[in-house]
């Protein structure tokens, strides 16, 4: 299957796609088409262990990988010893009809894992087919979860090295934490003085740049990105919704065929987008319904169809999603256009000059026979995180939390009883504070650190502090490097090694 890019222009193999992570003039890769499957293709996923789900849905994509290698890869990224269920992406009933799908029993404790560390398998398997000898220098702009999974995805691997800029205060402690212990020889990380947007567009004006690129080819490295950007990162995302139909049909939680909502949390809008990709392959999606917090562009955008980045930026309890431009949402408006490349050139054009642009009535209302959103603060957030402890005893992140309130929302306005699948991003763990404050006020975390809340939050759930979270207090820092969001510093703190 060949490969396009949004913008136009490019025409390459799934492997050279994965490789450059980014196509020429910034577009972003997508399929030819989308695979098709029926209904007994489906059923044959219910008896299957993840890897062989996984294995399933990629050989759909990854034409000129072959099975093995597909295999292998799968194999190495699903393993025991990386996920602590073995179901890797386990279903729980959280009542009649809604499920929650917990995407964070990886190393890193977050749904990023999922694609993480599948992707350095197939980087490096792109290398070798491409004759590529030169280092594969991973760019990443993250905004709490993605550093620390590409990090621990590509530690130590021969043949690359992978260097991450977040937002100097817009992680989590231990977010921040997680990343900036990491180790190995081939890591980097990289505090900015900005949010996640700065970080982000200055990634990607460092993979639009000729010079930076001699400059890296002079060092005998060759760029490539583990953000979303990259269809590596799309493509196993989308097994996991094919997964959680998979075990709702086994559980007897809905018939064969019978549709079901799945509502995500995003903000760079990677996740929801791989439920899109999903329902175009034949899976029975009713609804994919599109979570915010306060940074709720998405929200608007879909209830208008203008994207605007012209509003104030919030720092949120759910850092992972504060950001304003989703660089995915492109391979979205790049089908919305029927695959007309200079039509979105002209929208990111648009965004990039004036800070919006427009899709047009009739293409928002053709979005919204698929897609619903909607929006929850930092207050109702906690409510809802309350709210369902008391109802189910079960626990979710702040991120998981917005989800289920969005959900809540929906429901009451449009009294749709399709059963839902609420997609958990996040180990509660990773953001213990703001989840005991939810669970017992702002007093329950005064003058303790988040060690001392997780231990709170250990007694009150029930649940173990994850060892990826007690390990944390014992672990040096060992990077502490800063640099402006202007990209030239970014540049240059790259090349500094």
């Amino acid at each position: 299957m060949s490969y396009f890019s949004t913008r136009g222009g490019a025409v390459v193999t799934a492997s050279q796609a994965i490789l450059t992570g980014l196509a020429p003039g910034g577009g972003l890769y997508v399929p030819a088409m989308f695979p098709q499957v029926d209904r007994q293709w489906i059923a044959a996923l219910n008896a299957m262990p993840y890897a062989r789900r996984a294995e399933a849905v990629l050989s759909l994509y990854l034409e000129d990988y072959t099975a093995q290698e597909i295999a292998g890869a799968v194999d190495a990224a699903y393993s025991a010893e990386r996920f602590d269920d073995p179901a890797i992406a386990p279903v729980r009933r959280l009542d009649g009809n809604t499920w929650l799908l917990e995407l964070f029993h990886g190393p890193t404790l977050a749904f990023k894992d999922m694609a993480l560390q599948l992707l350095p398998h197939l980087v490096r398997q792109a290398a070798r087919k491409a004759g590529e000898e030169r280092e594969i220098s991973i760019l990443v702009a993250t905004s709490g979860d993605t550093g620390k999974a590409a990090l621990e995805g590509f530690r130590d691997v021969p043949g690359t090295s992978c260097t991450v800029f977040y937002p100097e205060e817009g992680v989590s402690d231990i977010q921040k934490l997680q990343m900036t212990t990491t180790g190995g020889g081939n890591t980097r990380v990289i505090a900015v003085e900005g949010n996640f947007d700065d970080a982000q567009t200055g990634v990607k004006q460092l993979f639009a740049s000729p010079d930076f690129a001699a400059r890296m080819g002079e060092k005998g490295r060759v760029l490539s990105s583990a953000n979303s950007i990259n269809f590596g990162r799309l493509v196993p995302q989308v097994v996991y919704y094919f997964s959680a139909y998979a075990d709702l049909c086994a559980a007897g939680g809905v018939a064969a065929g019978e549709p079901v909502n799945f509502v995500v949390p995003t903000g760079n809008f990677g996740d929801i987008l791989a439920g899109w990709y999903a329902k175009n392959m034949g899976l029975p999606v009713n609804k994919l319904i599109c979570a915010s917090n306060r940074n709720n562009v998405l929200t608007d955008f879909f209830a208008s169809g203008t994207y605007s980045t012209h509003r104030l930026f919030y720092k949120t309890t759910s850092p992972s999603m504060d950001i304003l431009v989703s660089s995915n949402l492109e391979r979205l408006l790049y089908e919305t256009a029927d695959r007309d490349g200079e039509l979105v050139s002209v929208w990111m054009k648009q965004l990039r000059e004036v800070g919006s642009y427009s899709v047009g009535d009739q293409r928002r209302e053709q979005l919204s026979k698929t897609f619903a959103a909607g929006c929850a603060d930092d207050r109702q957030t906690a409510a809802e995180i309350h709210a369902l402890f008391r109802r189910t005893g079960c626990v979710i992140d702040t991120h998981t939390g917005v989800a289920a309130k969005v959900l809540a929302d929906y429901r009451a306005e449009t009294g749709d009883s399709t059963p839902a699948v609420i997609v958990s991003t996040a180990s509660p763990y990773k953001f213990c504070a703001d989840v005991l404050t939810a669970l017992q006020g702002k007093e329950a975390t005064a003058g303790k650190d988040a060690f001392a809340c997780a231990a709170e939050l250990e007694k009150l759930s029930g649940v173990p502090v994850p060892k990826q979270v007690s390990a944390l207090r014992e672990l040096p820092v060992l990077h502490s490097r800063r640099c402006t969001r202007d990209v030239q510093a970014m540049a240059d703190a790259v090349l500094a090694d």
